[in-house]
């Protein structure tokens, strides 16, 4: 593999924009990448090899005429299958859109990161409908994590993480409901955030935002640097003429900051889920890194947390898996990918009537007030990201294990932004992730504290696959 390969993107961008490096020899050395990883990952489905290399040398041509050009002109990024890009087919990983109509126009975040100067690479898998914690369906299959093939990438921007630990593509973007971009990042050693609900565009994601779901979820950048996922950031956020959600506040970038101006609360345990010791000891040396730091530390959570795992599975199946069934049945789907049948049979206790949904909506309302409250006295949260490092491939639907992802959901529910970083490995050798958060619109403290413990702790690492 080619050094400049690991570099992070911005660093890409630049030895492009000083000429040390065209954007066709950098192109080229990805498509190179990609061939050689994905026949053990598994994490893209589709690659535009001749699609990319034309426009990497319309990007050196633009570098020759000195014109000016934008933050990731002439670097790769790849995309989940559930974002759409112009004649490209998005099928969602699921059956019914295995030969949809290709897409017309390109996803608002992707034309932005068009627009500054990138270039789309590839499509990355992704669960059945984007309905699991690892990344295997019916058309491509299973996605391998890079750092031991017989453990989960995650799920659902699962192939994203994948690819991008791998040197296939430097950054991507996701979309996470649930905690399908952090979940996926920590299992691979990556970073990603989760944006504020409503804080970036979602036209042209499939599904499509609607319904009372749409404040649980984002799409969020993925990169193999904090950084990296700074930039991106400033260049997708914005309001968008299709998506009344996307908001209009301004974006703010995390640097310069002193986080010893910051309140930081950590936990191991949210109540309901205890990190294991290998997770639990990642977290804690951040917390005492930062400590060290001279910022004020405190082991604390919200009382509420251990009930946003009941509040987000009430607000996925206020009528149990019967409206899922039914759109599946109507885009074509007729035969469902085993974890998808799983995740849906776990919504089944949760039907309720009208009278029962207004309660839920209570219980909604209750939560976010508390989790506003703690807010009075903490400026950011430092937690687990999961319970473990990354689970054997179809053991993210055992009971035990799912009641795990409640560490992620509870800044879903919540409508808190929330990235993850790498922090640490386990005993086994698998990356473990910090799990940063903070109040509505404060990305810029999320990636101010993760971009510092990236530099503390050492951030992504290569796995040995390409090593």
């Amino acid at each position: 593999m080619k050094d400049f390969l690991a570099l992070p993107a911005l660093q890409q961008a630049r030895l492009i924009r000083t000429g040390e490096l065209s954007s066709l020899e950098l192109v080229q050395a990805h498509l190179d990448q990609i061939a050689a990883v994905n026949p053990v990952v598994n994490a893209a489905v589709e690659v535009f090899g001749d699609r990319a290399l034309e426009q990497a040398r319309q990007a050196d041509a633009a570098i020759s005429r000195n014109e000016r050009v934008g933050d990731f002109h002439g670097v790769p990024f790849s995309v989940k299958d559930s974002i759409e890009i112009k004649n490209v087919t998005c099928t969602a990983g699921t059956l019914g859109r295995r030969h949809a109509t290709p897409a017309a126009e390109d996803a608002t975040l992707v034309r932005r990161l068009r627009e500054a100067g990138a270039i789309p690479i590839a499509k990355t898998n992704l669960p059945d409908l984007l309905f699991s914690f690892e990344s295997d369906n019916l058309i491509f299959g299973q996605t391998k994590n890079p750092y031991n093939v017989e453990r989960t990438c995650g799920g659902s921007s699962g192939g994203e993480a994948a690819l991008i630990a791998c040197c296939g593509s430097p950054m991507g973007l996701g979309s996470d409901a649930a905690g399908s971009v952090r979940l996926p990042a920590a299992f691979c050693g990556v970073s990603g955030i989760k944006p504020t609900s409503g804080r970036l565009a979602r036209t042209g994601h499939f599904p499509p935002a609607g319904g009372w779901i749409e404040s649980l979820w984002q799409i969020g950048p993925l990169a193999r640097s904090v950084a990296d996922l700074a930039a991106m950031m400033r260049a997708l956020a914005g309001p968008d003429a299709r998506d009344r959600t996307a908001s209009t506040l301004p974006w703010s970038d995390p640097a310069p900051r002193d986080i010893r101006d910051l309140r930081i609360a950590f936990y191991t345990d949210n109540g309901f889920a205890p990190a294991d010791e290998d997770v639990a000891r990642v977290v804690r040396h951040a917390a005492c890194a930062l400590d060290r730091e001279g910022v004020r530390v405190d082991e604390h959570r919200p009382a509420c947390l251990e009930n946003a795992y009941d509040l987000e599975m009430k607000l996925l199946g206020a009528d149990g898996p019967g409206s899922l069934w039914q759109y599946l049945e109507e885009i074509g789907s007729t035969s469902v990918h085993p974890l998808l049948r799983g995740w849906l049979q776990k919504l089944e206790p949760y039907r309720t009537d009208v009278k029962g949904l207004q309660k839920y909506w209570a219980n909604w309302d209750e939560f976010r007030n508390e989790m506003f409250a703690f807010l009075q006295d903490y400026d950011v949260v430092l937690c687990p990201a999961y319970t473990h490092a990354a689970l054997a491939h179809g053991a993210s639907i055992d009971d035990a294990n799912f009641r795990g992802f409640s560490h992620t959901m509870a800044f879903n529910v919540a409508g808190w932004p929330a990235a993850v970083v790498r922090g640490g490995e386990s005993d086994d050798g698998l990356p473990i992730a910090v799990q940063v958060a903070a109040g509505p619109w404060r990305e810029d403290r999320v990636l101010a504290v993760a971009e510092w413990l990236e530099e503390k702790f050492g951030g992504w690492r290569p796995p040995k696959l390409i090593s």
